[in-house]
């Protein structure tokens, strides 16, 4: 009897642990899977382009740090390194490529890159407003942020109809933009620029 009732108890044991495995899984199962968290355009990290002012410094190393403006070809010039692209760079990823590139000569070098004046991020406002022209900015914008700049609307423009032209690699891109919809609250989104945006309200 006391090998029967030792039987008996392991019986019970294994049903009660495999009841609890069971239940904690179905219990994860019913858990909606974690979602990614979306990245606002807002905190994008900016991208070097021409015409920019770069601080760069090189930690006790005098001679290797300056104030260098990006040349409308996209290059700097460094001592020791002569030209290096930076249009098309994060200022992180300038700085690893910059201390990449000086391990030749400076051990383990210590480079930041400050972003001194943003002079590349350009964009054109054309067609049915008060003031077109070319808008020099200096942090993210929206399209109702320029079409301010602008000065509004005169009388004939076609408000529903606003075209964003972007040049994307070789091709050349147009996001509409309704301008009605967007300030009544529905569900399309404002559109930020990007440098060379051309905003054409008809």
């Amino acid at each position: 009897m006391t090998v029967y009732r030792f039987l008996v108890a392991i019986a019970v044991l294994m049903t009660f642990l495999a009841t609890g495995a069971s239940a904690q899984q179905r219990a994860a199962a019913a858990q909606p899977p974690a979602q990614k968290p979306k990245v606002s355009p807002m905190l994008e990290e900016y991208r070097i382009g021409p015409e920019d002012v770069l601080s760069i410094s090189v930690w006790k190393n005098d001679a290797m740090s300056r104030v260098v403006p990006v040349r409308p070809d996209g290059m700097i010039s460094l001592p020791l390194l002569d030209d290096v692209m930076a249009a098309g760079l994060t200022p992180t990823e300038l700085r690893n490529l910059l201390a990449q590139r000086l391990t030749e000569y400076v051990p383990s070098p210590a480079v930041t890159v400050i972003v001194n004046d943003v002079k590349s991020f350009k964009v054109s406002v054309i067609g049915e407003v008060i003031r077109p022209a070319r808008y020099e900015l200096k942090s993210r914008t929206s399209v109702l942020d320029v079409l301010a700049l602008a000065g509004g609307f005169n009388q004939f423009a076609a408000r529903t109809r606003i075209v964003v032209l972007r040049q994307e690699g070789d091709r050349k891109i147009r996001i509409p933009f309704n301008y009605n919809r967007v300030t009544n609250g529905s569900d399309e989104e404002n559109v930020y620029l990007k440098p060379g945006d051309i905003v054409l309200v008809p």
